[in-house]
């Protein structure tokens, strides 16, 4: 029975994961660069919103907006900070050409790379002047009860609100890949990322899409950190890099770029955190998430491409 709890559990944390690496993977898929201030936009976002819930007593679905449309705007500085130039340049004939991929690092890619571990550090400083507290309150969903399910082989904890937003995870996460798959302004971001001179010439306008699919990854990136600090009813300083290691974690086991791929790489971490913390306790789940990123760091690479450990399209 305690094999089946810990599953459980994993796989409810898990749906949490995919949501937070979300944005990262699509990021990844649109720019092919990595955001290091992906986790600091998101605790900047949040802290607007907790100071307005604080400062304003606004009602929770406002703070939820609040977040989302910050989240979104500070990507948009990150991306022309960062990014808006990393991919493309002029050349002698006047059109954009394009830099390989990350894993044959050029000076452009180290560039954006550093930019955004900087915009890193101003966007977290700028929250912790915002609210200098170390735990500073944030609107409350969490339930009340748990769901307990009799089973043949004993008594199955399961929490609600954990469930509900795992589910809506796996909905969003679906949802998002068919859309990419299927409609024609999908289509168009999918050409941009992988055939971007091509794209470019037949007429599309790839860095407007680029700059739209940054925006999008960074307000879902703002989605995924009201759903889980409504759920601890809380914020402290450290959560913009919880979101940016929890994220990257479930992003590179599934493949980074994979949209559906996420999804997969989220709940395999949360099942491995949920057993490494059973038997090691707290230390040890944390151990566990390090090691995982360890690994999908040294292991073999193929076609240059990180491990992949689902069949997702890449979006």
């Amino acid at each position: 029975m305690l094999v089946l709890q810990l599953v459980v559990d994993g796989l409810v944390d898990g749906g949490t994961y995919a949501l937070i690496g979300l944005g990262l993977s699509l990021t990844f898929g649109q720019l092919r660069r990595l955001n290091l201030a992906y986790g600091a936009t998101a605790m900047l976002a949040s802290y607007l919103g907790a100071a307005a819930y604080a400062t304003q007593q606004v009602p929770v679905w406002l703070v939820a907006v609040t977040v989302i449309v910050a989240a979104t705007l500070i990507g948009w500085y990150v991306e022309w900070m960062c990014f808006a130039r990393s991919g493309q340049e002029p050349d002698q004939g006047g059109a954009p050409t394009f830099g390989a991929p990350i894993a044959g690092a050029d000076g452009r890619e180290v560039v954006a790379l550093a930019s955004s571990f900087a915009i890193w550090m101003q966007l977290e400083q700028l929250a912790v002047n915002l609210l200098p507290q170390h735990l500073n309150a944030f609107p409350s969903l969490a339930a009340q009860r748990d769901w307990s399910i009799d089973t043949s082989l004993g008594e199955l904890m399961v929490r609600t609100d954990r469930l509900l937003l795992a589910l809506l995870a796996a909905a969003l996460i679906l949802g998002l890949a068919a859309w990419l798959e299927r409609s024609r302004t999908g289509l168009s971001w999918r050409a941009s990322a992988d055939h971007r001179v091509a794209a470019h010439l037949v007429g599309m306008p790839v860095a407007r899409l680029q700059t739209a699919g940054f925006a999008t990854a960074c307000a879902l990136s703002g989605l995924a950190a009201f759903a889980v600090l409504s759920l601890d009813g809380q914020v402290t300083p450290m959560f913009g890099m919880w979101m940016l290691l929890k994220g990257l974690v479930a992003a590179m086991l599934g493949g980074l770029g994979s949209v559906r791929g996420v999804l997969w790489g989220g709940l395999f971490l949360g099942v491995v955190e949920a057993f490494a913390q059973s038997a090691l306790g707290a230390q040890g789940r944390e151990f566990a998430t390090y090691a995982l990123l360890f690994f999908v760091l040294v292991a073999p690479w193929k076609s240059g491409q990180a491990l992949v450990l689902s069949a997702g399209l890449r979006g």
